[in-house]
């Protein structure tokens, strides 16, 4: 335990979202949870349990106090970051530096695609010509940018949401413009499990918006499923991409030929 307040010191630096008001708020809930009272507390640290509610209650602990009461909790930082890690709100989309680092290292949105389908490390490893080391070293950059939390023995916890969606103008989705529509279309859709369909229509905004909520949904299915099917073997199981998509739109070709109702 004496190497703790350089190793909060180390949790500060590589983690700037983080505060000590989230680190404090996290103590109190495990003080709780232990049945550690602010009278208990008192008596193990010496002091006075107003000058602890006192500490308390202002949320601005400084790490040496910190320690001390890890070490009456008989718990490590490195527990109490990933409480504090677990209990951070996730992002539902990156910033466009974010997104740009990304996109700029092709093994990197290999593997960010990867982690976002909830790979294992050895999956990784074992599908693509990464070695391990190569690997480690690009989740670490994945940690960097705020997509995963990397753990002990190459474990990962997302920093993203489940309605997670790469920006619709940013570099991510230019990129799959770029590069993978084409690809990915010219396929004939007439395989085992697979489908390509087209419909238009003109249906009320409202039903729209209600469509809309049922094509997340048969998106979250399918991620679900994913999951789920990693308890078969591999030969059990085949890649699918599921794309899903809605927008008021004409086809390019067909729009010279409308009439100007605005005339």
């Amino acid at each position: 335990m004496g190497s703790i307040t350089s190793t909060m010191s180390r949790y500060f630096l590589g983690n700037p979202m983080s505060t000590t008001q989230d680190l404090v708020a996290a103590l109190k809930a495990e003080l709780k949870a232990a049945g550690v009272t602010y009278a208990d507390l008192a008596r193990h640290l010496d002091m006075s349990e107003s000058s602890i509610k006192r500490v308390f209650s202002k949320a601005d602990m400084p790490l040496s106090r910190i320690d001390d009461v890890l070490r009456v909790l008989k718990m490590d930082f490195a527990e109490l970051a990933r409480k504090v890690a677990d209990a951070q709100p996730l992002s539902h989309e990156m910033s466009i530096e974010q997104e740009k680092a990304v996109v700029a290292d092709k093994k990197l949105l290999l593997l960010a695609i990867c982690c976002l389908s909830h790979w294992t490390f050895e999956q990784m490893i074992s599908t693509y010509t990464f070695s391990e080391a190569e690997c480690v070293a690009y989740l670490v950059a994945l940690d960097r940018l705020g997509i995963i939390e990397l753990r002990p023995l190459n474990r990962y916890r997302l920093k993203v949401a489940k309605g997670f969606r790469w920006r619709p103008h940013g570099p991510v989705m230019e990129y799959f413009r770029k590069h993978v529509v084409n690809d990915y279309y010219s396929g004939g859709f007439d395989g085992e499990g697979e489908l390509l369909t087209l419909v238009y229509g003109q249906i009320s905004p409202s039903q729209a918006s209600a469509f809309v909520e049922r094509l997340q949904r048969v998106g979250q299915d399918f991620a679900q499923q994913h999951l789920a099917d990693q308890k078969l073997q591999a030969s059990q199981r085949r890649p699918y991409t599921l794309v899903v998509g809605m927008r008021s739109w004409l086809f390019a070709a067909f729009r010279d030929l409308k009439r100007d109702l605005s005339a």
